[in-house]
């Protein structure tokens, strides 16, 4: 299972720690996403993927059920593991939204991620500024300090921000809106290695800013100060990506 954070966590190029079932769901599910194994072609066979994988049947198949799961493969009796369409596909799912990081994605897949996140978070944020207590204030204002702490660091500095709208999120009081934060945290990490480096230390100050200026209307419980505060945050990590481009990962 993908771990909140784990995405960003790799902008530095750091291997991190996997075991092997792991490592055949990513080899696989990125393989899938990235168009290695095309929509509606089949796997190849058990006995080629563990020789492939180096890994046992019971790790191959405990690995598949898992990507079943997460609708982007589907077993068929006599035919193998086909890859599923993807209309399928959770694109909710942590790891899912990871791959596509890895993968090309169109200038349309991702202004539909960042629309579909400003319209959840919006919400989240209405929420919160109803809701909150002083421990999520506390919270608030420490991961924003931080965020000021670290805008030289990418890695940090979006890891910082991604626990911004973690807090927001828990504050909403309201569980369902936790599944939104695997597609804030690839958008976080989409606008991270997009925004042009020469401008990256004044997009990451303004991007603090204005977080900031969320906290401050979610502490005074202004409701529609915050969600239009949010909104305005989402629209400029958007355009800090390059007009009409799409994206793949390139490490910094």
């Amino acid at each position: 299972m993908s771990e909140p954070g784990s995405l960003l966590r790799s902008l530095s190029g750091r291997p991190s720690a996997r075991n092997f079932h792991a490592f055949v769901i990513n080899e696989i599910g990125g393989g899938i996403v990235s168009g290695r194994y095309p929509v509606g072609s089949t796997l190849p066979s058990d006995a080629e993927m563990m020789a492939s994988f180096s890994v046992s049947r019971t790790v191959l198949r405990e690995a598949l059920r898992t990507l079943e799961s997460k609708g982007i493969v589907e077993a068929r009796p006599k035919v193998g593991t086909r890859v599923s369409s993807r209309s399928r596909w959770n694109f909710f799912d942590r790891q899912v939204l990871a791959w596509h990081f890895e993968a090309d994605m169109t200038p349309e897949f991702v202004a539909g991620l960042f629309d579909v996140r400003t319209r959840l978070e919006e919400h989240a944020t209405g929420l919160a500024a109803l809701q909150r207590n002083a421990e999520h204030i506390r919270l608030l204002k420490y991961w924003v300090h931080q965020m000021e702490l670290a805008h030289e660091d990418m890695e940090a500095h979006a890891l910082a921000a991604l626990e911004v709208h973690r807090v927001i999120v828990d504050a909403s009081a309201n569980p369902l809106l936790r599944s939104a934060l695997g597609l804030v945290e690839l958008t976080l990490a989409i606008v991270a290695v997009a925004v042009p480096e020469a401008g990256r230390t004044r997009f990451r100050e303004s991007q603090t800013a204005r977080c900031n200026a969320l906290v401050g209307a979610v502490e005074a419980g202004q409701e529609s100060a915050a969600c239009q505060a949010m909104v305005e945050l989402v629209a400029f990590e958007f355009a800090g990506i390059p007009p009409g481009a799409g994206h793949r990962a390139r490490r910094a």
